[in-house]
C-alpha cells in the first residue's frame, strides 16, 4: 500500500484497560518475565510476536487464562513441532468440550431464539444443562456412543444445540446440515459419514412460510442405511405424521422416560486432546464435498482465543451471528458458551418480517456483538437502511464481517449509518480450521477497509509464487508453524492424501490456504479474494474482490461476479452484474463501469465484456460461486448443484452469444 489509510475508529484508554487482551498481557508479563531481554510485553502487536516465537507458552497460558476444564492437561504441550501436517498438541490431555461449555448451571439466560416472527424461546442455563442431560441419557439408551456420528438436518435453534452439546458429552461426533438442503446434498455429506443417528426438523420457517421437510426426510433416511434411529422435532407444528421416514420417532417420546423434574449429573466422557468433535463440510461446487474433522481440543482452545482476546467477550455478554447449522459459524458461536455469554439465534429470511429484523433483535435483547458476512453489510447499504437513526443498539460494542472481503465503502457504511464508536472486525479463516486466521483486535484501531490483526499464536504470512515471505506485496496466505484447530484428518482420507493435496501441495511442510492476501507494513490484512478465483489476464494476477469493490460501490449495481474466460491463448475479464429492479444494462452504464474499474485500480482490471444477469449463483451459506460460474462459461460440468441455494440462476450465464467473441 502506498498511502495509510483512514482510521475509522479507535478504542478508548478505558476500552484498552478493561480489555481481556489487557488483562492476558499481564498474565504473561507475570509468569514469563523477563519475556525477552528484559523486554515485557506492552500491547497486543508485542503479544502476536511472542505467541508466534513461543507458541507452547502461549497456548498454556491461553488454556489458564480461560479456565480450561480438563481431567488433566499433561506434561507435554507440543510434540513433532517440526512436522506439518504431524504435529500433536497436548497428547496426554483428557477432557471434554461440552463440560467446558456448560461450566455456568445457574438461572442467566443461556440462550434466546428468535425464529422469524413465529417463535421466541428462552433457556436458562440450568435448563439448558437438564435438556443435555435428558439427552444424553436417550442417547445412550439406543446404544449411541463414543466415535458414533449422530447428524442433524436442523434450523439455528436451542434444540440443535442440546443435541450437539449431548453428542459430544459422551464422545459421539456432530455433524450438521440447515433444513434448506436438498436431498442429494444432504447424502452427498451425511452418506460418507454414515451416522448411526439422525435429528430432524418437520419443517421451518422462511419468509414468513412454513416450508415441510418430511418429504425429503423419507427419502434422505431411506438411503442411509446406517441410521439405527430418527428424532423428529416438532417446529412449525405438533407432531405431524412421520410414519414414512424410516426409523422415526417423536422428540417427545425420545426423551420421555427421563422426566423433566429432576436430572442427573452429566458423566463427560474424558477424551484425548484430538478427539474428533465436528465433521463440516468443504462447499462441495466442484465435487462431492470434502468431510473435514475437527478435534475437541483445538477447536476449544482456538474458539476461546478468538472469543475472549480478539472479540474481547465476557461473562454475560450477548453474542449474535447470524449463520445456519450448515455454515462453520454456527460452532463458533455456540462455543460462546464456554465464555459464559448469552446466546442470540435466529432462524429464517434476515429481512423478516421487515428489513430491520435484526437490529430489532438487537435492540430487544440487548446485542452485545453482532455477527454476520459482507453481504448482509453490502446489501443494508444498497437498501440506505440507517439503524443509527432507526434503532438504539445502545449495548452494541462489536461487530463482525465474514463471508467475503469486507469493501473499504462497507467500513464507511457501518461507522456512518449503524455506530461510530464500534470495533467492526472483519475475519477471515474457514470450514478448514473451523475459526480464523485474521480477525479483530479491541486494543487497535479500525483501518478503512483492513483486517486488524493475524491471529494470536498464528504463524500467517503472504508467500510470493516462489515461496518467500513477503510485505505490502499480493500472495498467498500461508501459516508456517502448526496450530492446534488444524483438522486432525479428512473422513476416509486413511492416507491423509485429500489432507495433504488440499494444503501443503503448493508449499511442503506449510499450510497454503487458498486466499489471495496483502499483509501491510502496518500488520494488518487485506484479502483479495479466493486464490483459486483470482484471475491471470497477460499473467497479471487480480484479485475478485478487487473488481467488485469497484462496481458494487456504483448505486445502479446491486451485486456482481467477476470470472477468467480463457480466449485467444490467453485470459480475458468477463464481469456479470445484477441490477437494481427495472434497469437495463446499456452502453452508457457499461462505459461506467468501466470508467470507474479503470480509475480507481489499473487497465488490467477493465473487464473485455459486461453483461446483465437476473442473479447471482451462491453456497448455501451465501458465498456466491465464481468457479460453478466459470465451468458452465467454458462448457465444463458443474459438478455438485445440490451445493447450491439457487442452483437454476446458472442459466443466466450459460451460452452467452456475448461471449463467443
Amino acid at each position: 500500500m502506498t498511502t495509510t489509510p483512514t482510521i475509522l475508529w479507535k478504542p478508548s484508554a478505558k476500552r484498552i484497560r478493561r480489555s481481556n487482551i489487557k488483562r492476558f498481557i499481564d498474565l504473561v508479563n507475570d509468569r514469563h518475565q523477563p519475556v525477552a531481554a528484559d523486554a515485557p510485553i506492552t500491547d497486543s502487536t508485542g503479544l502476536y510476536e511472542w505467541s508466534v516465537r513461543s507458541p507452547e507458552q502461549f497456548w498454556d497460558a491461553l488454556w489458564d487464562f480461560t479456565g480450561v476444564i480438563a481431567q488433566t492437561r499433561g506434561s507435554r504441550t507440543l510434540i513433532d513441532a517440526d512436522r506439518m501436517p504431524g504435529a500433536k498438541w497436548y497428547p496426554d490431555a483428557r477432557l471434554n468440550y461440552a463440560e467446558n461449555l456448560l461450566r455456568r448451571r445457574d438461572d442467566a439466560t443461556a440462550i434466546v431464539f428468535w425464529g422469524e416472527d413465529k417463535v421466541r424461546w428462552r433457556l436458562t442455563y440450568a435448563q439448558l444443562y437438564d435438556a443435555v442431560s435428558r439427552t444424553v441419557r436417550a442417547l445412550r439408551a439406543a446404544g449411541i456412543g463414543k466415535g458414533d456420528r449422530v447428524a442433524a438436518f436442523m434450523p439455528n435453534m436451542p434444540d440443535t444445540i442440546i443435541f450437539m452439546l449431548a453428542t459430544a458429552s459422551i464422545g459421539a461426533i456432530w455433524s450438521s446440515c440447515s433444513p434448506d438442503f436438498g436431498t442429494q446434498g444432504v447424502l452427498d455429506r451425511f452418506g460418507q459419514i454414515e451416522p448411526a443417528l439422525l435429528f430432524a426438523v418437520e419443517g421451518y420457517y422462511y419468509n414468513g412460510k412454513a416450508h415441510d421437510t418430511t418429504g425429503r426426510l423419507a427419502e434422505i433416511t431411506a438411503n442411509l442405511p446406517s441410521l439405527r434411529k430418527v428424532v423428529i422435532v416438532s417446529y412449525t407444528r405438533d407432531k405431524p405424521d412421520i410414519s414414512a421416514i424410516r426409523g422415526a420417532q417423536h422428540l417427545e417420546d425420545f426423551v420421555a422416560p427421563y422426566g423433566t423434574d429432576a436430572t442427573d449429573e452429566i458423566a463427560f466422557e474424558q477424551l484425548p486432546f484430538n478427539h474428533p468433535l465436528f465433521v463440516l463440510y468443504s462447499s462441495g461446487t466442484t465435487g462431492v464435498p470434502k468431510c473435514i474433522v475437527h478435534g475437541a481440543g483445538g477447536t476449544l482452545l482456538q474458539h476461546l482465543k478468538e472469543h475472549q482476546l480478539h472479540t474481547d467477550l465476557k461473562k454475560g455478554d450477548k453474542l449474535f451471528y447470524f449463520t445456519t447449522c450448515g455454515w462453520m459459524m454456527w460452532n463458533w458461536l455456540v462455543t460462546g458458551l464456554a465464555t459464559g455469554a448469552t446466546l442470540l439465534l435466529y432462524d429464517g429470511s434476515p429481512t423478516y418480517p421487515s428489513p430491520s429484523a435484526l437490529f430489532d433483535f438487537a435492540d430487544a435483547e440487548e446485542m452485545t456483538v453482532f455477527g454476520t458476512s459482507a453481504k448482509y453489510i453490502d446489501a443494508l447499504n444498497k437498501a440506505n437502511a440507517t439503524p443509527m437513526t432507526t434503532h438504539q443498539l445502545t449495548s452494541l460494542k462489536t461487530m463482525t464481517s465474514t463471508g467475503s472481503p469486507l469493501v473499504p465503502e462497507s467500513f464507511d457504511y457501518v461507522y456512518r449509518s449503524i455506530k461510530k464508536d464500534l470495533l467492526l472486525s472483519s475475519i477471515s479463516g474457514g470450514t478448514d480450521i473451523v475459526s480464523c486466521f485474521v480477525l479483530g483486535d479491541p486494543t487497535l484501531p479500525v483501518y478503512r477497509g483492513e483486517i486488524q490483526r493475524r491471529g494470536f499464536g498464528m504463524n500467517v504470512q503472504v508467500f510470493n509464487d516462489e515461496g518467500q515471505p513477503v510485505v505490502g506485496e499480493k500472495g498467498e496466505l500461508v501459516c508456517t508453524a502448526p496450530f492446534p484447530s488444524m483438522p486432525i484428518y479428512f473422513w476416509n482420507d486413511a492416507q491423509g492424501e485429500k489432507y495433504h493435496a488440499a494444503y501443503f501441495s503448493r508449499f511442503p511442510g506449510v499450510w497454503c490456504h487458498g486466499d489471495f492476501m496483502e499483509l501491510t507494513g502496518r500488520g494488518t490484512a487485506i484479502i483479495y479474494g479466493r486464490s483459486d478465483a483470482t484471475l491471470n489476464p497477460g499473467g497479471v494476477r487480480i484479485g475478485t474482490a478487487e473488481i467488485y469493490r469497484q462496481v458494487e460501490k456504483l448505486d445502479e449495481v446491486l451485486e456482481a461476479l467477476v470470472i477468467g474466460q480463457t480466449w485467444d491463448n490467453d485470459v480475458r475479464v468477463v464481469l456479470f452484474v445484477r441490477l437494481r429492479d427495472g434497469l437495463q444494462l446499456d452502453d452508457a452504464l457499461i462505459a461506467k463501469i468501466r470508467g470507474t474499474i479503470r480509475r480507481n485500480t489499473t487497465p488490467r482490471h477493465v473487464p473485455a465484456k459486461v453483461l446483465q444477469v437476473a442473479d447471482i449463483p451462491r453456497t448455501k451459506s451465501g458465498k456466491i460461486v465464481e468457479l460453478a460460474v466459470r465451468n458452465v462459461v467454458h462448457g465444463e460440468p458443474v459438478r455438485n448443484l445440490e451445493a447450491l441455494a439457487n442452483p437454476e440462476a446458472l442459466a443466466h450465464f450459460r451460452e452467452r452469444t456475448e461471449l463467443s467473441s
